[in-house]
């Protein structure tokens, strides 16, 4: 089994009511749970909407990240799976599509010596 990275883009659930926020994420804790049940769950995590950037051979630091909501990475999931088929059948029953989100897959590589 390889390794694939999910990274959630966009869906913005602060326009939602608490009701339909609170709806929203046990849908995401059911999904997790699915996943946590067929072994292929690594790791999954959201992120913070604000942190730093470094950048440059200055390392210039600013805060950030400063792009349009939609294209901000909200958090990750890191799943199993045979191949990259097998990794988009498994995120398209993912909630972040029921509110216009994106989900980028990224094999993930070992690095070796």
């Amino acid at each position: 089994m390889e390794k694939f990275m999910f990274l959630f883009r966009g869906g913005n659930i602060r326009a939602l009511s608490p009701e339909l926020m609170q709806h929203h994420m046990n849908k995401w804790l059911e999904w997790m749970e699915t996943l946590r049940s067929r072994n292929i769950l690594v790791r999954s995590e959201p992120l913070h909407p604000t942190g730093m950037v470094v950048s440059g051979k200055n390392k210039v630091v600013t805060d950030g990240p400063f792009i349009e909501e939609n294209e901000m990475i909200g958090g990750y999931t890191i799943i199993l799976a045979r191949d990259m088929e097998e990794a988009l059948s498994v995120s398209k029953n993912c909630p972040i599509f029921e509110m216009d989100g994106k989900l980028e897959i990224r094999p993930l590589r070992e690095i070796t010596r």
